[in-house]
């Protein structure tokens, strides 16, 4: 068993590396943005507006909201880890890890953009009438060709087994794990709550995702953001040096220091690049499949509304957390047994020295056990499509299902390998979609231009009677 954990470990270590995945994440990104003339700059302004202001296109083809698809997303996205991803970032990365988090939030909101925008333009609807789209879809229709339906259903394979790992198992055993450490409440009866509550929304559909996460979603992160905002508060003294030890050890890497044992500029730049990516989900290709679900006119419309996800999921979310570990000097921390702190007890230790009494582990407990139910929603959602595009419709009900029975079984199970199984799977997942981003970069660009030259490109209609 040792063997096999060190062979999954060696290729999770090359597939995340920094020779495959990691620079054709951050370059896609980089490119993106070029092409597209850095539309989540200069657009940045309009999209928020779209998102959080207008948030809806009344009758236009879909199944849910402007709104609720970035909900939805959000949900996926704001997850464990903002907690436990950006305290091992910064574990094994140093503070300069958070820069380059920051650089991969920037450029991965035109590769989100771009997920959107296929997402929308090739989606289709499935025998029940709902809208089904995401790299599935728009490898094998926009490619066309035998090695695009090759890219399309590599994707469809490994999304739907990744919803069992990073969108399922992994979040049922952290909230499990935060309630029995917080509250000492057993894991069965944790899973079975979960996986009870959890039906009653998944079982629904999209439909009934959306409105729930529409409603959830702010509320959990606002709560979170409140906790992280006293932390930063209370060290308020200490945060210009936080920022300064940021951007210097970005690009020098950090001394050993504490239990930190000191690491170079490659190091800080791979858990940066590896942890931001995989915090906001951009080139994973799971802001497509959730943006195909959007009612609009226009796929450029959902495209700006969907790059807004990764702002908020990395610029705000993964911000605070990673200064709080920061400020107040927990990522030097040990625990009892003299190792570092990592994960989610380095982001413990953090809130629990920034705010006073029990608090802060309070904070992050509650954190982990929102951020990771809503994941666990939305996964479901991307793992049923994917199976929609592998068997068709008559699988999804049955996927559902077995999804809701595997929140038990995760929040049991000791996970061992659980974590590297998902990271592989995760990557596997990102490859197809980066080479059909980067093959239909060019129909996204030309489309983009001709949506923006448009003299009413501002104006949103609602279109009564449609639905």
């Amino acid at each position: 068993m040792d063997t096999v954990i060190d062979r999954l470990e060696e290729i999770r270590d090359f597939i995340l590396g920094p020779w495959l995945l990691i620079p054709l994440l951050l370059l896609t990104g980089f490119y993106l943005t070029i092409v597209l003339r850095g539309v989540q700059f200069h657009r940045f302004g309009y999209a928020f507006w779209l998102a959080l202001v207008k948030r809806k296109e009344g009758g236009a083809e879909g199944d849910i909201s402007h709104y609720q698809a970035l909900t939805v997303a959000l949900a996926a996205t704001i997850g464990v880890g903002n907690i436990a991803g950006v305290g091992t970032a910064i574990a094994f990365g140093g503070p300069g890890a958070l820069f380059w988090m920051w650089v991969t939030g920037l450029v991965g909101m035109a590769t989100k953009y771009s997920e959107a925008f296929l997402g929308v333009k090739y989606r289709r609807v499935d025998a029940k009438g709902e809208q089904s789209g995401g790299p599935m879809f728009y490898l094998s229709e926009g490619i066309n060709n035998v090695f695009g339906r090759f890219l399309a259903v590599w994707f469809a394979a490994f999304g739907a087994l990744a919803a069992f790992g990073i969108g399922n198992m992994v979040q049922a055993n952290s909230l499990a794990d935060a309630l029995n450490a917080e509250w000492d409440i057993p894991f069965w009866i944790s899973g079975i709550v979960l996986m009870i509550a959890a039906a009653a929304v998944i079982l629904g559909g999209i439909r009934s995702i959306g409105r729930f996460t529409a409603a959830f979603v702010p509320f959990m992160a606002i709560i979170y953001l409140i906790g992280a905002t006293g932390v930063l508060l209370f060290n308020v003294g200490e945060l210009p040096g936080a920022l300064a030890t940021i951007f210097t050890d970005a690009f020098t890497g950090t001394a050993a220091t504490g239990g930190f044992i000191g690491v170079g500029f490659l190091t800080a730049l791979r858990w940066g690049v590896a942890r931001g990516i995989f915090s906001n989900e951009s080139g994973l290709g799971t802001g497509g499949i959730a943006a195909a679900a959007a009612q609009t006119t226009n796929p450029v419309r959902q495209a700006l509304v969907s790059m807004t996800q990764t702002f908020l999921d990395t610029l705000v979310v993964v911000t605070f957390t990673g200064l709080t570990i920061v400020v107040t000097g927990a990522w030097t921390a040990v625990d009892s047994a003299g190792d570092a702190l990592t994960g989610a007890p380095l982001t413990s230790e953090a809130f629990r020295d920034g705010l006073p009494g029990d608090w802060g582990g309070v904070v992050v407990s509650v954190g982990v056990i929102f951020f990771a139910f809503s994941t666990l929603l939305s996964w479901s959602y991307y793992g049923e499509r994917c199976m929609d595009r592998l068997f068709g419709r008559g699988l999804v009900t049955p996927y559902r299902v077995v999804f809701v029975l595997i929140i038990f079984l995760g929040s049991v199970t000791e996970l061992t390998t659980v974590w590297t199984i998902a990271d592989i799977l995760n990557g596997l997942m990102a490859l197809p979609n980066l080479i059909g981003l980067l093959v239909l970069s060019p129909l996204i660009a030309r489309k983009s231009r001709e949506f923006f030259q448009m003299a009413n490109w501002k104006q949103v209609e609602d279109l009564p009677g449609q639905r």
